[in-house]
């Protein structure tokens, strides 16, 4: 070997280390980075005429497992949807109250029964007349704040869907600005290593919205689609579109055409409003909005109209006659059957015995439509509301025999139990889903190995240094020949 080929083949191996040391050192300093690929520098044997000239340095290799981190895009997005479940139910229960919780409306129920027992017991008695008529008024007040926060939160929904449509949008347009620069950089020969670790942290910010698989394409571009086969992008992104409400009212329903569903290019995606989209937060903001929250809805709705029902009988009150309000009324007038949906939010005392609207609560012991006091000890209508309110009946809208307060404590015990269903899965999507990203993390940057390379990478260098140096000394030698 000449010495200027000794020359040239040490000065290409100090270019590889130097090379190779700042990828190392990238990769050190980035280890806690999100979306950060560990790099490695591709290395091979240069050859001219046959024979061996240095170091050729090739490109840099970006390593990431495709799979694990599919897997956990896929957990990630499970855990989203089911964890905002969970916090809809949570507020549901605040609202509504938890079976046995002194607040809870099957507890306001039961301090009616106990207030009604109270007044018969001394009917004379102002005091117990006027405290029945509070604990009515505060069944009612209950029914009509948790409807109202129900109905709050299905507006909040449509806002985080709005808001999630646009996040979704702008993450995919710059999904395919970033498959665009990564093609160009790899055709001008440059690392796009940069650019894939920003589409990785763009392409995870989807993937909570909605639960994606990545497939590659030419010139490291990607496309991605819903596990259910909704394409998001492959080649130019999609652009979905969505229209918010500000104001929900119980008759409001995407089948009524009073909310929107998603649409892509003006037209409906399908009928459920999400379709093939649903699974991360997204379909889980559809699923509150549509689903868990119309059910409550539903339930305190079929409460009211159980108390309505056993107060408006003409056979518990003998002063009403048939369609006339009886001690609840659907906003101040009788209710009808075919008019149920939103009844907990227009649920309310009947004027004829409070007081502060001008009617007289001896009513509660004479009858609503009573026009003259009567005897002061007479328990009879009390006895009567108190049998109407534990009777065990079917209602209007559930063929199922409960008392009032039954009724009203199964419909709570029933949002605690579907909250019960949604923690287990959330449970279950944490665990996996950190499982998975430990696997990733493991597969990402190791700083023990890191260092171990920057050691062998000086080793490298200073062995090639050396080299230098003594062409150095044997070309000084031969000059001073």
């Amino acid at each position: 070997m000449s010495i200027s080929n000794s020359l040239s083949n040490a000065l290409s191996g100090m270019n590889a280390a130097s090379r190779m040391a700042e990828i190392v050192s990238s990769n050190v300093s980035n280890s806690l980075t999100d979306g950060y690929g560990r790099r490695s520098l591709n290395l091979s044997a240069a050859m001219v005429g046959g024979h061996g000239a240095g170091v050729d340095i090739g490109s840099v290799e970006r390593h990431v497992d495709r799979g694990i981190l599919g897997d956990r895009r896929l957990a990630g997005a499970s855990l989203g949807g089911y964890g905002s479940l969970v916090s809809t139910l949570n507020r549901i229960q605040d609202t509504v109250g938890q079976a046995g919780d002194s607040g809870s409306i099957s507890a306001r129920i039961v301090a009616v029964e106990s207030a009604l027992i109270d007044a018969a017991t001394d009917p004379a008695s102002i005091i117990r007349l006027s405290s029945l008529g509070d604990r009515l008024s505060d069944v009612a007040m209950s029914l009509n704040a948790s409807s109202h926060d129900i109905q709050t939160q299905r507006a909040q929904a449509d806002g985080s869907i709005a808001e999630q449509v646009g996040q979704l949008n702008t993450a995919l347009a710059q999904v395919e600005q970033l498959n665009a620069d990564i093609l160009y950089s790899r055709n001008v020969g440059n690392d796009a290593s940069g650019l894939l670790d920003q589409r990785q942290r763009v392409i995870d910010i989807i993937a909570e919205i909605v639960p994606i698989r990545e497939l590659d394409r030419d010139g490291g571009q990607v496309a991605l689609m819903t596990p259910n086969g909704e394409t998001l992008i492959d080649g130019a992104a999609k652009i979905f579109g969505f229209d918010r409400n500000p104001v929900i009212v119980p008759d409001m329903t995407l089948a009524s055409g009073g909310l929107s569903g998603i649409t892509l290019d003006g037209k409906s995606i399908a009928t459920d409003g999400i379709g093939k989209l649903a699974g991360g937060t997204l379909g889980a903001a559809f699923q509150a909005r549509d689903g868990e929250l119309v059910t409550a809805q539903n339930g305190l709705d079929n409460i009211a109209a159980d108390l309505i029902l056993r107060f408006q009988d003409p056979a518990v009150d003998p002063t009403l006659t048939a369609g006339q309000a009886g001690l609840l009324t659907d906003g101040g007038g009788a209710f009808d059957v075919a008019n149920t949906t939103g009844l907990a939010g227009r649920i309310s005392l009947n004027a004829a015995v409070d007081p502060a609207a001008g009617g007289a609560i001896t009513n509660l012991r004479d009858g609503i439509n009573a026009t003259t006091p009567g005897p002061s000890g007479n328990a009879s209508l009390l006895h009567s509301f108190s049998a109407a309110l534990s009777s065990p009946l079917a209602s209007s809208t559930d063929p199922v025999q409960q008392s009032a307060s039954g009724r009203a404590a199964s419909f709570e015990a029933e949002l605690g139990s579907r909250r019960l269903a949604f923690e287990s899965e959330v449970s279950f999507a944490s665990a996996r889903w950190a499982s998975l990203q430990e696997a990733e993390a493991a597969g990402g940057v190791d700083t023990d190995y890191e260092m171990q390379m920057l050691l062998r990478i000086e080793q490298a260098y200073a062995a090639n240094a050396r080299v230098v140096q003594t062409v150095e000394s044997l070309m000084q030698r031969l000059m001073e020949i």
